[in-house]
């Protein structure tokens, strides 16, 4: 297989790397969400047991969130999702729904159709996720 244009390549680097870096965004916006409705509300401890990190590593990452404009973090009081959060975090399990839908539709076991999903919903193009709702019916 001869190798692609340089630039053909280098493009889909880059779309790559900057999957990555929302990745963690949505992660963690979708999770607040899950955590808020579910249990009424989202702790930083919470985050932590849940992802397998330290309070420290949630912290850090809240705090990017919150300069973009993602979640609120007041003093004393749970986490919450800014509009912008909320719009990122119901897009996110949108994503997550189909990916799972197409993946069992395939017959692939619930286990394994949720934790390759947590891979593979943020690297998918629009195109893509079309396809693959079309095609789970």
């Amino acid at each position: 297989m001869a190798l692609p244009d340089p630039g053909e390549q280098a493009r889909r680097f880059i779309k790559v790397r900057e999957a990555h870096r929302s990745e963690v965004q949505q992660d963690y916006v979708e999770l607040i969400a899950d955590l808020v409705a579910e249990q009424g509300e989202a702790r930083v401890t919470d985050l932590a047991e849940r992802f397998g990190v330290t309070t420290a590593t949630v912290a850090n990452t809240l705090a990017r969130l919150k300069r973009d404009g993602l979640v609120e973090d007041r003093p004393y009081r749970s986490l919450s999702l800014t509009a912008a959060g909320v719009a990122m975090a119901d897009a996110s399990r949108r994503r997550h729904d189909i990916v799972i839908g197409f993946l069992l539709r395939l017959g692939v076991s619930p286990a394994v159709a949720e934790l390759d999903a947590e891979g593979l919903e943020h690297h998918l193009s629009a195109e893509t996720l079309r396809a693959m709702e079309a095609f789970r019916g």
